[in-house]
């Protein structure tokens, strides 16, 4: 038993490590590298593992502790902020999905229990998938990327009613309505005794067993709660996923919130990679052999359903229209709820072990079909809005201005608001139109073009400007613009963004002096406030930054000559920070012999920059 137990466990961690790489490789994600590695080890492939069943059960814990995490994340206030994007936004999808599907499979026959969990299991999209994807290619700031994530965020909430009632239809079924009155009053019962019990129990145990200061029997404790009430919600005829998110709610203002997401990081990582792994191997592949044309026509008239109605939903959320298709296929794939939704559906009996078999194998078919999508967006629809948004560069008639602001992003904003505020000429160039439209509407004056284009930097009044800003976010557009610069204006004053430290040694290498790394300075400001914060002074907290700041700017300048010699680099890097611990020591000492200046002993507001005062 032990050796096969190892076996096993041999097995799904060397399949894991196998196909999940791959699968990240060619950007298929990892839930669908943990799906095929099951497919490989299971019966449908290299039969290596045939006890899917159990496996399967045990591996729901990692939907549990997911559940749990979700509910830690969900603090009431952050909800009620993004109260209209999570539910206004995520139940017109979640409804309008659901209302779908349920009509398309009722029209066909299907018997409505079966048509309404079958429904609203497969409005669920794949949280793993879609987070991944708006990671992976930086949509989190887009209309696209925050409109899904807000719906994710939705749909994960909204798995928990949907896991609960498929009980409730089972037992309705087989039992009759009276015994269901029952079985409800018991799940009202024990919900009441979790939300008292863990308001007025579980965070006094919690702080008890943190003053042992065992970490390791916080994270026992941890998941002892996890599971136990898990259990306490299975003994009443309801998911344990609907307990452990109860309790994480439950726990999201604690103190010890931080504490249980890293300690059970982990242990949801590998159960969910297992979790899906069983899932693979529970793909029963016989019935699309069997039953292709099915299995195929489901698939298809599923995406086609929800691929539809996804788009005609991001028009009405004033999505842009060039992501638009990506929105809609970011959610398109059925998610991995539908897994736990249809197994919980086989195990009442409100439908049969093989509809939820086929149900299945047309949400994990639909998974593979993401990557797909995306690589269509990719190659054929992006392209042509790209092409659509190439429109000649604006005539610039404003060509005697002073200033020339390349790039009006973020950053390039508010170097722009402080000369135009200063009564600063300024001519803005921008690349990307639905900002320049946004602009406008707030009055400044940005015209559209690439700011590495010569010819439009002429246009611009480069040969005549006093000052060129180069705050582009493309570390290659800025070098780019800036060497095209040296060529027709060489006496011309740059200020440049850096994005790191690479950056600002290629900066210099072309000539730029006035370079400005663009968390620096931030990341410094904020550090002073701490300081305040732990006791400094006014003046010395100031004091220590500014000295922290030469200090920085003189050790990158020693380091340049040696950008290429790595280990004259981290030579100098510890040399400069013995300089800096000797530097604050004197400090220091010189400190407890002087008396407090006035400036030190004001209190003055974080929002205020303190003006310097003789000491008196």
């Amino acid at each position: 038993m032990e050796q096969n137990l190892l076996f096993n466990a041999l097995i799904y961690l060397a399949a894991a490590v196998a196909a999940v790489p791959i699968a990240k490789r060619l950007g298929l994600g990892a839930v669908l590298g943990y799906l095929l590695a099951g497919m490989a080890i299971g019966p449908w492939g290299l039969r290596l593992i045939d006890n899917v069943e159990d496996i399967l059960h045990f591996s729901e814990f990692g939907v549990v502790l997911l559940l749990f995490m979700i509910g830690l994340e969900l603090d009431p206030k952050r909800l009620w902020s993004l109260r209209r994007s999570i539910f206004g936004w995520g139940t017109a999808q979640v409804a309008t999905v659901s209302l779908a599907l349920f009509g398309a499979a009722v029209a066909a026959g299907v018997d409505w229990k079966t048509a309404l969990i079958a429904a609203l299991g497969m409005s669920l999209s794949s949280t793993a998938i879609a987070l991944a994807t708006i990671n992976e290619r930086k949509l989190s700031a887009t209309p696209a990327g925050k409109a899904g994530f807000a719906i994710l965020l939705f749909q994960d909430i909204a798995a928990i009613p949907m896991i609960a009632i498929v009980p409730l239809l089972g037992v309705a079924a087989a039992h009759g309505s009276g015994e269901g009155w029952i079985g409800g009053l018991k799940v009202v019962a024990v919900i009441a005794t979790l939300i008292v019990g863990g308001r007025y129990l579980i965070r006094p145990l919690m702080r008890m067993i943190a003053r042992t200061g065992l970490r390791e029997i916080f994270t026992a404790f941890a998941l002892l709660l996890v599971i136990a009430i898990g259990l306490l919600m299975e003994s009443v005829g309801m998911s344990m996923a609907l307990g452990s998110f109860l309790a994480g709610v439950l726990l999201a203002d604690s103190e010890y919130r931080h504490a249980l997401e890293t300690d059970l990081e982990p242990f949801k990582g590998l159960l969910l990679g297992l979790f899906f792994i069983a899932v693979g191997m529970s793909v029963d592949f016989g019935l699309l052999l069997s039953q292709p044309w099915l299995i195929l026509g489901l698939v298809a008239g599923f995406l086609a359903i929800k691929l539809a109605l996804l788009y005609l939903l991001s028009k009405v959320f004033q999505i842009a229209r060039s992501q638009q298709f990506l929105f809609a296929a970011l959610l398109s794939q059925g998610g991995e709820f539908a897994f736990v939704v249809f197994g919980a559906a086989a195990t009442a009996r409100v439908f049969s072990q093989e509809t939820s078999s086929i149900l299945v194998v047309v949400v994990a078919l639909s998974m593979v079909t993401t990557p797909l999508l995306l690589v269509l967006y990719d190659k054929v629809i992006a392209p042509y809005f790209l092409a659509a948004q190439k429109r000649p560069a604006d005539a610039i008639d404003d060509n005697d201005n002073p200033v020339i602001i390349a790039g009006f992003g973020r950053f390039g904003q508010i170097i722009g608001r402080l000369l135009h505020a200063n009564k600063i000429g300024l001519t803005v160039l921008d690349h990307d139109p639905d900002q320049i439209e946004l602009l406008r509407k707030f009055g400044f004056k940005v015209f559209y073009g690439d700011a590495t284009r010569m010819d439009l930097m002429r246009a611009a009044g480069i040969t005549k400007a006093r000052l060129l800003v180069v705050a582009l976010d493309d570390i290659e557009g800025s070098l780019k613009l800036v060497a095209a610069v040296r060529r027709v204006a060489p006496d011309l004053p740059i200020v440049a963004r850096a994005r790191n430290v690479s950056h600002y040694f290629d900066l210099m290498d072309l000539g730029v002096t006035v370079i400005e790394r663009e968390t620096f300075e931030s990341a410094l400001q904020l550090g002073q406030q701490a300081l305040r914060k732990m006791g400094f002074g006014a003046y010395r907290a100031r004091q220590a930054a500014m000295k922290f700041r030469a200090h920085n700017l003189q050790t990158l300048h020693d380091m340049y000559p040696h950008q290429k010699n790595q280990q004259e680099i981290v030579s100098i890097a510890k040399k400069a920070r013995e300089e800096l611990e000797e530097m604050f020591a004197h400090d220091r000492i010189l400190r407890e012999d002087m008396p407090a200046s006035g400036w030190d002993d004001e209190i003055i507001p974080m929002d205020q920059t303190p003006t310097p005062q003789e000491p008196t």
